[in-house]
C-alpha cells in the first residue's frame, strides 16, 4: 500500500512545512535507523536527533515544537510515538483471523457452553462447566478449566492455560505460555513439615486486559485475584493471590507482586521492580525499573531504589555514593602525618 505524504499527514492530523513536498511516496514505516526511502520514521526521544540527521526516510513525524532542518519531510504532530503507531497500521498485513468452529483434535466437555463464530484450535481441551463467548479464539494446545468463563472477543495465543473457575472478560488478549488459575504460593509450617494451605479462590480478569507471555497469576486463596480493566501486562511477570490490580495500570516485564497487595488505578512498575505483600500502592504511581517496594506508596509518587524512595532522594544516595571514593583519598591523606606520607598515625592518637 502506498500513500503520499500529505496522505498520511492528514491521517495523523499533522502538518509539515509550506515548502516541503508532500507528494513523496510512502510505501512502509521503520525505526529512524532502519527507515530507507519510501519509508516514514518517527522522532520521540532527543537521543535520536543525530539519527535523525542523517536518516534516509523519506518522511519523518517530529514533535510540535521541533525546529531542526532536516532530510526527511518533517510532519509535526502533538505525539509523534502514538502518531507513527497509527500510520503502522496502514502499512501491515492484516490481523490472522481463524475460522470459525472447533478443530477435530480438540477436547470439549458434551456441557461446555460455546458461543457463536467461536474458533477451537488442534489439541484444545475444554472442561466440564467451562463457558466461551462469542468471536472468542482458543489457541492450539490450550486449557480451559472446569467452570471457567471466557467472554467474547478474546484472543489466546496457543498454550494458554486457563484455571478452573476463572473469570475473563470480553476482548481479553493473553499470549502464549501464560497461565491464569495455579495454586498460590501458600503453606504452613507444622511438625518442622511445611503444609500446603488450600487455594480454593479464582482469578478475574476484566474487559480489555492484555497479558503477555509466560505471565503467572495466582488464584485466590479464597475470593478473587482481580486484573482490572485495560490492565497491560508485559512478559514474565509473577502476580500472587489475592493481589488486586486497578484499571489501567502497566506493569512491565519480570516484575513480581506479592501476594494481598492492592494496586490503585493508572500504576506503572517499569521492569524487575519487586512488591511485598500486604501494602497498597496508589492511584498513578510509577515504580522505576529495579526498584523494591517494601511498604505502601500513597497517589502519584515516583520512587527508585531498594528499598524504593522518591526518585530524587535517590538519586541524591547515589551522588554521594559515587563520590565515596574521593572522600575516602581525602581522609586517608589527613592521617598522614606532615613530613611522613608514608606512615599513618598510631590507633587513638
Amino acid at each position: 500500500m502506498e500513500f503520499t505524504v500529505s496522505e498520511l499527514a492528514a491521517l495523523v492530523g499533522g502538518q509539515f512545512a509550506s515548502g516541503a513536498d508532500g507528494s513523496v511516496k510512502i510505501r512502509g514505516a521503520a525505526s529512524v535507523s532502519d527507515a530507507g526511502e519510501g519509508e516514514i520514521t518517527f522522532f520521540g526521544n532527543a537521543r535520536y536527533l543525530p539519527q535523525v540527521r542523517v536518516s534516509r526516510a523519506s518522511a519523518v513525524l517530529v514533535p510540535l515544537d521541533f525546529a531542526e532542518t532536516v532530510s526527511p519531510v518533517a510532519i509535526r504532530v502533538a505525539n509523534p510515538s502514538l502518531a507513527f503507531a497509527q500510520l503502522v497500521e496502514r502499512f501491515t498485513p492484516p490481523p490472522i483471523r481463524f475460522a470459525p468452529g472447533i478443530h477435530p483434535s480438540a477436547v470439549v466437555a458434551p456441557d461446555a457452553v460455546i458461543g457463536d463464530e467461536v474458533s477451537i484450535q488442534p489439541f484444545v481441551v475444554v472442561e466440564a462447566g467451562a463457558r466461551i463467548g462469542a468471536g472468542t479464539t482458543i489457541g492450539a494446545h490450550g486449557y480451559v478449566g472446569h467452570a471457567a468463563v471466557i467472554g467474547a472477543d478474546c484472543q489466546l495465543a496457543p498454550r494458554v492455560t486457563i484455571g478452573a473457575r476463572c473469570v475473563l472478560g470480553s476482548r481479553v488478549i493473553i499470549h502464549s505460555g501464560a497461565v491464569l488459575g495455579s495454586d498460590g504460593f501458600g503453606f504452613e509450617l507444622s511438625a518442622g513439615r511445611h503444609v500446603k494451605i488450600p487455594q480454593i479462590g479464582i482469578v478475574e480478569i476484566e474487559d480489555d486486559v492484555e497479558i503477555g507471555a509466560n505471565v503467572t497469576i495466582d488464584r485466590a486463596r479464597f475470593g478473587r485475584t482481580i486484573i482490572g480493566e485495560g490492565t497491560k501486562i508485559d512478559n514474565l511477570v509473577q502476580i500472587a493471590h489475592n493481589v488486586v490490580v486497578g484499571k489501567h495500570c502497566l506493569l512491565v516485564s519480570q516484575s513480581g507482586i506479592s501476594g494481598s497487595t492492592k494496586l490503585g488505578n493508572y500504576v506503572t512498575l517499569a521492569g524487575q521492580v519487586g512488591v511485598v505483600g500486604h501494602i497498597e500502592i496508589g492511584d498513578h504511581a510509577i515504580v522505576a525499573a529495579q526498584s523494591g517496594v517494601n511498604k505502601s506508596l500513597e497517589a502519584e509518587e515516583f520512587v527508585f531504589g531498594t528499598p524504593a524512595l522518591p526518585m530524587r532522594e535517590t538519586k541524591e544516595r547515589l551522588a554521594y555514593l559515587g563520590r565515596l571514593p574521593k572522600l575516602f583519598d581525602r581522609v586517608k591523606n589527613l592521617e598522614q602525618p606532615k613530613g611522613d606520607p608514608g606512615k599513618s598515625l598510631p590507633p587513638g592518637s
